[in-house]
């Protein structure tokens, strides 16, 4: 699963990319490492029928025959979209796009060498230009944070679908890679369509369309 991404580009290049015709982020600096439950960019449908961008938590409630004590800390990646937890979310209005510039994953074999897992990071090319990946969103009220730092109210979280790897991820992370969208079409078709349509947006980008552009930091600043 991907539990580490980056944004790298500037607030107006995020902008255009999204077509978003409102701005609610503040001053955005670049996220050269985003990890789970931190707050990142994500562009919805907003309450006016128009894409706004604002920021939300990473990780959407977990399953509460899954949670472990007061604190959730979040589901970052939804590889089943049908199973009954995530269908409360699978209309447009709960569905949103979470733009990036590159995503991380670990090596699932340890280096013969070091014994740790290499990060490895992927993008389109090494401009890193950007892309979105598909996602759901949704209001949640309960404890997130730490235990050391809980944080407490209604909170507004996010995660993104996950599908088959490509012939470019599999051989670092044989278990999955995140749904990207690439073109204004696709990112349309996501926000929109009924879900048996969007739904058919859940499929790795063909081999070429990515590569390795980074290893061995957990922050992508290559």
């Amino acid at each position: 699963m991907c539990n580490l991404y980056a944004l790298r580009k500037s607030q107006d290049e995020i902008r255009q990319f999204t077509r978003a015709a409102h701005d609610r982020l503040g001053n955005l600096p670049p996220l050269t490492g985003i990890f789970p439950d931190q707050e990142a960019p994500v562009a919805r449908i907003g309450a006016d029928g128009q894409r706004e961008l604002v920021k939300m938590r990473w990780g959407m409630p977990t399953p509460d025959w899954h949670r472990r004590g007061p604190v959730d800390h979040g589901v970052t990646n939804i590889r089943n979209p049908n199973a009954a937890h995530w269908r409360q979310w699978l209309a447009p209005e709960h569905r949103c796009i979470v733009p990036a510039t590159s995503f991380c994953e670990p090596t699932d074999r340890p280096d013969p060498v070091t014994g740790k897992k290499v990060w490895t990071w992927f993008a389109r090319d090494e401009s890193r230009p950007l892309f979105a990946f598909a996602g759901l969103w949704c209001r949640w009220t309960g404890t997130r944070g730490t235990q050391k730092n809980p944080l407490d109210g209604e909170h507004e979280l996010f995660a993104f679908l996950t599908t088959t790897p490509n012939d470019t991820v599999r051989p670092v992370h044989a278990q999955a890679m995140p749904v990207m969208l690439l073109s204004p079409d696709a990112i349309e078709m996501w926000l929109t369509a009924p879900a048996e349509r969007a739904l058919r947006l859940q499929r790795p980008l063909p081999a070429d369309y990515i590569r390795i552009v980074a290893t061995g930091e957990k922050e992508d600043t290559a």
